[in-house]
């Protein structure tokens, strides 16, 4: 039983006394280079104290703004640096769909990235690299990122206790369900 194990241990992180200090630091460092998302850590934290769901919702949207606003200088002033960094790891690829989405899109790029399969990461890292006027950028990151993680975390604040019986008992179904789909998704992406 893989997903029950970790399902446990989730709840049991998203219960700790420290769970917000937790969020706010994987919320900063995920809009910079952190490869896991916010939300895996904000959904469980929302179910187990969904009383929370709303003060959890601004953690992560202030931290995540603020760390995309040091990723967007990272852009601005290293992109040289970074760049062979994110061919190493796989990202070019979508590093240069978001640079296309900017060149297309512009502002609404940003918006758009909150809940885009693309890592808000590689928006940050775009905006600075392309020298979008910075207050702009602050202004959709705010609105994407609050837009995604209020409904991550009232969603789950609503739903979450009512179905945590029905996640317990099916679990290790939705867990492998779930890693099907990154596998299709990623393959899908990848052509």
């Amino acid at each position: 039983m893989v997903f029950a194990g970790l399902y446990n241990k989730v709840m049991s992180w998203a219960a700790h006394e420290h769970a917000e200090r937790y969020l706010a630091f994987v919320s900063f460092i995920e809009s910079i280079f952190f490869p896991i998302p916010t939300a895996l850590m904000l959904a469980p934290m929302a179910m187990a104290k969904p009383n929370k769901a709303i003060r959890l919702a601004i953690i992560a949207t202030v931290t995540s703004v603020s760390g995309g606003v040091l990723g967007y200088f990272v852009g601005a002033y290293a992109m040289d640096a970074v760049e062979p960094l994110l061919v190493n790891i796989g990202y070019i690829d979508k590093y240069n769909i978001a640079v296309s989405w900017f060149n297309e899109w512009g502002f609404w790029a940003v918006i758009v990235a909150g809940f885009s399969p693309i890592p808000f990461k590689l928006f940050t890292l775009s905006a600075g690299a392309l020298n979008m006027v910075l207050l702009p950028f602050i202004f959709a990151a705010l609105i994407g990122r609050s837009a995604h993680f209020f409904m991550v975390s009232l969603l789950m604040a609503w739903a979450g206790p009512k179905m945590e019986d029905t996640v317990k008992k099916y679990i290790e179904w939705i867990g492998w369900f779930t890693v099907v789909l990154i596998v299709i998704g990623y393959f899908f992406i990848k052509k």
